[in-house]
């Protein structure tokens, strides 16, 4: 689950910056025609930025933001004063002006806030995903341990040892297993479940407020907003700057350089009409995203503790709560008598079917845990509109592999197969010869079993 919508979320993102791009380029060059073409590698670069800080770039968006619109004003400042000689010294002093005579308007401060908040939110969001990706990815690869690979052969295939081949596990018996094979896993489950509440947050985030589609959609309309209001006040711009940084030299007749207005620039802008628009990004929007992944997040918490009772429920592992007198209890058929142990490791300590040691835990889990607290974090900054470090997924994280790789062990003493039960008395080499051949084959189905249960785990996130 978290990998496809990830998956679709990236390409959602991308796309979404290609056409707004596009879009600009388009409506710029036959609105503005070579007065544009002739300055396109501005804008080129703004995007070129975007793009950069989705990704991961070292890109300070504010900063680039504030580059952008200084940069404008001194292409700007020349085309209205096309009179005059401008030193790159002069212009730098412009520049400087842009926050003080706001001849953009009101358009740069917005754009910088909804741009900044918007792609935060997009960027660690679809962090978020990749993340849970990861997480789940890595744990369904931890292996059991021989304890507990003992303790699932002996619920799964001893009944068989003892003739009962149709008897099936009593539900609280199955439970007790499986909680001590999972316990590591259990310890997920508070810091998933937190996570999975920031990324609940951040996706209302971004259907409001910090809805990035809505910001880039009409980027083009408001940085042309921006143009046609600095032209508009372009005496009052000129002649402050003109006090500020002093009279520039005036160009030598003949050499004015051409005027806005003769230039064609003074065309007010037309948007496109929105059959002209360009289709949706991903062939989807934003608000049916985060609808479809906020169903999936929702039913993703508390998975981790629920897992043992999930397995459990399956008709095959179990008997289910119904006929608990008629089930294996682990060395009859017969009720299950032993209480059901807590979630997570610690609770382990009495677990009366499998052998956990507390006292190590699993280290592949612990980095998970302590990867969900960190992008915890950042979906808290995010929430709250604040820009975040980017975390590098492609990164695999280092250490030991979990688990074991120790032989496995069979049924203890009392559960060896016996003959006589089955099919009457046997010779003692007939019946060694059975014993292996029972425990070879429960064996490799118990690694096959845990094997589809992982996987299993896997594909519901899908």
């Amino acid at each position: 689950m978290f990998s496809s919508r990830y998956k679709k979320f990236d390409e959602f993102f991308k796309e979404l910056l290609e056409n707004a791009e596009k879009s600009l380029n388009d409506m710029f060059v036959r609105t503005y025609g070579r007065l544009y073409m002739q300055n396109s590698e501005l804008f080129k670069d703004l995007f070129v930025e975007l793009k950069r800080y989705y990704v991961g770039g070292n890109v300070n968006l504010e900063e680039m933001l504030n580059e952008f619109w200084a940069r404008l004003l001194e292409r700007m400042f020349r085309l209205v004063n096309p009179q005059y000689h401008f030193t790159d010294e002069y212009l730098e002093c412009v520049s400087k002006y842009t926050e003080q005579l706001k001849p953009f308007g009101d358009v740069p401060r917005k754009l910088k806030l909804q741009v900044t908040r918007a792609f935060v939110a997009a960027r660690t969001f679809a962090q978020g995903l990749a993340v849970a990706r990861d997480v789940v990815s890595k744990v369904s690869a931890v292996n059991p341990t021989p304890q507990g690979t003992r303790a699932l052969l002996k619920m799964m295939y001893c009944p068989y040892c003892r003739g009962l081949v149709s008897v099936k596990p009593c539900y609280n018996y199955c439970f007790n297993v499986m909680r001590g094979c999972l316990a590591n896993q259990g310890d997920l489950d508070t810091e998933w479940n937190t996570f999975m509440d920031s990324m609940l947050l951040v996706a209302e985030r971004l259907e409001g407020p910090f809805n990035i589609e809505s910001v880039m959609d009409p980027i083009d309309v408001k940085i042309s907003d921006a143009i046609m209001n600095m032209q508009e006040n372009s005496m009052q711009v000129s002649q402050k700057v003109f006090q500020g940084c002093g009279q520039p030299k005036t160009l030598a007749q003949g050499r004015t350089a051409r005027s806005v207005s003769e230039s064609g620039f003074s065309a007010r802008f037309r948007p496109y009409n929105p059959e002209e628009r360009p289709t949706t990004a991903a062939g989807t929007s934003l608000d049916r995203l985060v609808t479809d992944v906020k169903e999936k997040l929702k039913q993703a918490k508390k998975f981790w503790s629920s897992l043992p009772g999930n397995i459990c429920n399956d008709e095959k592992m179990s008997v289910g709560t119904v006929n608990e007198n008629e089930c294996w209890n682990g060395s009859a058929k017969s009720r299950y008598d032993f209480a059901v142990t807590g979630n997570g490791l610690a609770s382990q300590v009495n677990n009366p079917e499998v052998e956990v040691d507390i006292t190590k835990p699993d280290m592949v889990i612990r980095r998970q845990i302590m990867a969900l607290r960190v992008m915890t974090n950042k979906l808290k900054n995010a929430y709250s509109g604040n820009d975040v470090d980017f975390i590098d997924i492609s990164e695999e994280s280092s250490g030991e592999e979990s688990g074991s790789g120790c032989e496995f062990q069979q049924c203890s003493p009392e559960f060896e197969f016996n003959a006589t039960e089955v099919t009457g008395n046997s010779n003692k080499s007939d019946k060694k010869a059975n014993t292996s051949a029972a425990t070879s084959s429960g064996l490799s189905q118990a690694a096959l079993f845990l094997s589809i249960l992982f996987l299993a785990m896997q594909r519901q996130w899908r």
